[in-house]
């Protein structure tokens, strides 16, 4: 990571922390949950060396961005987020409207699918891993339907009630919440009964890092997490009814970017909820009419990024050498 320089952006009243590196056109990286800007360290570095500037911010509840109370999840709606993105890129661009490529992964996916919405004048091209484009649904919010299909014990769910869910994840160290979640292998519905913490590994049982997760990776991501909590994180499922409440005007609406999307054959957001059969049934190519190309990866799971960094790299740079 020798070269990424840390900045503090003032936007819409945050105190907004970026990594960046490089020189030439910007390559926005947008982090998911539990993470921060950390997670994209491989792309920063590969897409500096291939004469971009790459700039990762911790969204706003994460890590070094302050500026947010934490205790009103009501700030933690996507047109907020968005709001911080464009402001964002009115401070580092150097041309008013400048346009950008975008990365997302995970809730930085969700995140710049709405961007590109909201405001496609923005973005220069795409590339999102993981989780694909969910329409407006008149029916209700994600967790709404989750519920429906899973139950009180599903994560999202769970992720509900202010406060009770911090609490069973404090029962254990930072250290051991990153590596449950981070190491996390079974693609099907992730669940946390009441007490018992998560249902694929107990609190009890030792995790063994995969070679692509350091112990060093680790810590980064525990001491930042615990120096600003991780109620900033789990706020942004508690703000999804709220947010699916705004963005009801773009009910119909599409994604007019180029597009890629690459996405693990093993992950928990691929088979979620028919995401499987939307993918690759004509659905997301209808609402994504510019998505030029699907890659699912085998054998990979949810952090995609992390798990294999040099295929997704390439992936990123043949695609918006494109423009």
């Amino acid at each position: 990571m020798e070269g990424i320089q840390h900045k503090s952006i003032s936007v819409n009243g945050l105190n907004i922390h970026i990594a960046e590196k490089g020189q030439g056109p910007i390559v926005m990286f947008l982090h998911g949950f539990p993470e921060l800007w950390y997670s994209w360290r491989h792309q920063i570095v590969y897409l500096a060396d291939h004469g971009y500037r790459a700039v990762a911010p911790d969204l706003r509840g994460y890590g070094q961005t302050t500026g947010v109370a934490v205790n009103d999840h009501t700030k933690f709606t996507i047109p907020h987020v968005v709001g911080d993105l464009i402001g964002l890129l009115d401070a580092i661009t150097n041309d008013e409207g400048e346009k950008v490529f975008v990365v997302g992964h995970d809730w930085g996916a969700l995140i710049a699918w709405s961007l590109c919405m909201f405001r496609p004048d923005r973005v220069k091209a795409l590339v999102n891993l993981s989780v694909a484009f969910v329409p407006w649904n008149p029916n209700g919010d994600m967790v709404k339907m989750l519920r429906s299909v899973h139950g009180e014990d599903h994560y999202m769910t769970r992720f509900q009630k202010p406060g009770e869910i911090e609490a069973e994840f404090a029962k254990m160290s930072y250290q051991t919440f990153m590596k449950k979640f981070l190491t996390l292998r079974d693609p099907g519905p992730i669940f946390f009964p009441q007490g018992k913490g998560f249902l694929h590994s107990q609190p009890d049982v030792p995790v063994t890092l995969p070679p692509w997760l350091s112990e060093e990776d680790i810590e980064y991501f525990a001491t930042e997490h615990q120096k600003a909590g991780i109620t900033g994180g789990i706020n942004y499922y508690r703000a999804l009814h709220l947010s699916w409440e705004l963005s009801s005007a773009w009910r119909g609406a599409k994604v007019i970017v180029p597009t890629k999307f690459v996405v693990g054959d093993l992950d928990v957001a691929y088979h979620m909820l028919g995401m499987k059969d939307y993918i690759n049934g004509g659905g997301f190519k209808k609402d994504v009419p510019l998505l030029e190309e699907v890659v699912v990866m085998e054998g990979v799971v949810h952090f995609i990024n992390q798990e294999k960094p040099d295929e997704i790299n390439k992936h990123i740079l043949e695609f918006i050498r494109k423009f």
